[in-house]
């Protein structure tokens, strides 16, 4: 039980005071005396020791930096520091005038080292990550503290320096064994689950209730190296010990390797449920956000928006997910605004740089998009969407070649899977020599998996350029038998349209509709069977030619008369 404050001592002197109320928290009152106390210590250089100047900065620098006046702290720890080097300089403690130096006092110094990681957070939020590790980097290794070298290869990591990161990310599990963050640090640079898990192996051993440890740290080494089956089934296997039952972390692992596995039903699923759990969740939002957006459900986007924004606007998750909204409502500028606003809250957000580089795509300005979508590559090397996104922008920009080599890349660094074999297919489409090679790739995703969408859609796609439309509708109709997507049902409606079966084309267009009521496509192909035209195959091919399903190749219709209203926005918060 903490004991009530003691009242102030009649001989503290008036810099205890300000150390008491720091000390309590009264920030302001600090702020306030601290800048008064430091006027007069101005005007009379006699009135405070070396030592009390110290404090006086180190506790106004404090209060600034509670007031997030993270410049104003920086100039202030640093005239702190250069004090501290000067009173370190001299043994002789000049004598203070109408202030005893007590002894006690000069022992209560603030730490030089804490000064230092305050300054380096100050850095970081100024978004000067050099300048950050500069000041760590100072700091000798031994007199590194747990969260110093946290700091630090968090930053080494994000500039680059993938052994500086690895090798304070260790100093950080030798000092706090079970600090699971650090861990998956190391995974992310690639250090092997055996290696990382014998750092743990004595914790482990002595406490009673960890075993189930030494699996976490497997699932996510699966996780960090793109084994999406394998990290499922580990965590699925860890989710089941009634222990770790209902974890809104695991649940959320799960739904984003579901996602990242192209199982957008399952993944929705496990984000309802973590969602449930926790009311407050923000972590994965963002993906949730994106593929209820992808279903066409933009009332549940716009729904779960608002929740979020009530709940932090200084998340990137919230802007994100307002940006899937207006991203597919077709405000391609509205929804650049918010991805660039995203990323200026969390340079690290790979929604986010995925979101402003598919508005940037869809306005035309490819080579801006690629340079985010090569960024969020960096940032998530095993995700298969930013590869995705990348190759769209090539093949936007006609460079097939290019296409080529990185679907190539993808295949052979993520292996041969529904999702890889299809992506290398897409780009083979594109080119007419390799037709029969798409075919075949095809064949093969939907050999491994019958029910992928997007293997499905470009099957379809290769059957009506070669006008093989009952070979099509056989194809959907199987894809269709246990689930149910709008893209799906549009492109039988078309099948069907060519094979004449009006009615049955007119219910697949009113299915497709019911699912996605935005999807422009369908409402186009039930228009054109209500004027009782009959289609050429040369619009037939364009109706189907759409890998997404979503309009995210349609024009900037809403975007002109935005744009001069978000331009402004964008000058400030894009990454340019």
């Amino acid at each position: 039980v903490p004991s009530a404050p003691r009242p102030p001592a009649a001989g503290m002197s008036v810099v205890e005071h300000v150390r008491e109320m720091a000390a309590a928290g009264l920030h302001s009152n600090v702020r306030l005396l601290s800048g008064l106390l430091l006027t007069m210590s101005g005007n009379n250089p006699e009135l405070f020791s070396p030592s009390q100047k110290y404090q006086l900065l180190v506790y106004h620098a404090d209060s600034l930096f509670h007031d997030k006046e993270y410049r104003n702290a920086v100039s202030k720890y640093t005239m702190a520091l250069q004090q501290k080097k000067a009173l370190s300089k001299t043994s002789k403690v000049r004598p203070s005038t109408g202030n005893a130096a007590s002894t006690p006092q000069s022992q209560c110094l603030p730490s030089e080292i804490e000064v230092k990681y305050k300054m380096a957070e100050c850095y970081t939020m100024l978004k000067q990550d050099k300048d950050a590790i500069a000041i760590l980097d100072g700091i000798p290794s031994r007199q590194r503290t747990p969260k110093i070298n946290m700091m630090l290869a968090n930053l080494y990591k994000k500039a680059g320096q993938e052994r500086s990161s690895v090798t304070s990310y260790k100093e950080v599990l030798r000092q706090c064994p079970l600090a699971l963050d650090a861990i998956l640090g190391l995974l992310s640079l690639s250090v092997k689950g055996a290696e990382v898990a014998s750092m743990t192996i004595n914790v482990i051993q002595s406490i009673p209730n960890l075993d189930w440890l030494s699996v976490w740290i497997k699932a996510y080494a699966f996780v960090h190296t793109g084994d999406n089956t394998r990290a499922i089934n580990t965590i699925c296997s860890l989710e089941k010990k009634s222990l770790l039952r209902d974890n809104v972390d695991l649940l959320g692992s799960l739904a984003d390797l579901y996602f990242r596995a192209g199982d957008n039903k399952n993944s929705i699923l496990k984000f309802e449920q973590a969602q449930m759990l926790d009311p407050y969740l923000i972590k994965g939002m963002d993906v949730y956000g994106y593929l209820l957006a992808r279903e066409g459900r933009l009332e549940d986007v716009e729904n779960l928006g608002c929740r979020l924004f009530n709940i932090s606007d200084q998340h990137a998750e919230p802007w994100v997910v307002s940006g899937c909204h207006s991203f597919y409502s077709k405000r391609y500028s509205r929804a650049l605004y918010l991805g660039a606003k995203a990323i200026q809250l969390n340079s690290n957000s790979v929604q986010a740089l995925l979101l402003k580089g598919a508005a940037l795509r869809n306005m035309g300005r490819v080579q801006e998009a690629i340079i985010h979508f090569r960024e969020a590559i960096r940032l998530a090397p095993c995700r298969l969407d930013c590869y995705e996104g990348l190759i769209e922008c090539y093949l936007a920009s006609s460079s097939i070649r290019e296409a080529m080599v990185m679907a190539n890349n993808v295949y052979k660094t993520l292996g041969a899977n529904a999702q890889t074999l299809t992506l290398l297919a897409t780009v083979c489409l594109e080119d007419p020599v390799t037709q029969e090679k798409a075919k075949t790739l095809l064949d093969k995703a939907l050999t491994q998996r019958p029910d992928y969408i997007k293997a499905v859609v470009k099957k379809a796609e290769l059957l009506s350029r070669e006008q093989k439309y009952e070979d099509g509708i056989a194809l959907l109709r199987n894809a269709l038998a246990n689930q149910s997507d709008c893209v799906l049902h549009r492109i039988l409606g078309d099948f069907l349209v060519a094979v004449n079966e009006y009615q049955e084309a007119m219910d697949q267009y009113s299915i497709a509709l019911s699912l996605d009521p935005n999807d422009q496509k369908s409402l186009e192909g039930m228009q054109k069977m209500e004027k009782e035209e009959s289609p050429t195959d040369a619009t037939q091919e364009e109706d189907v030619d759409d890998m997404e399903g979503s309009g995210e190749e349609g024009d900037l219709e809403g975007s002109d008369s935005e744009a001069a209203q978000w331009a402004d926005q964008e000058q400030w918060f894009g990454m340019q």
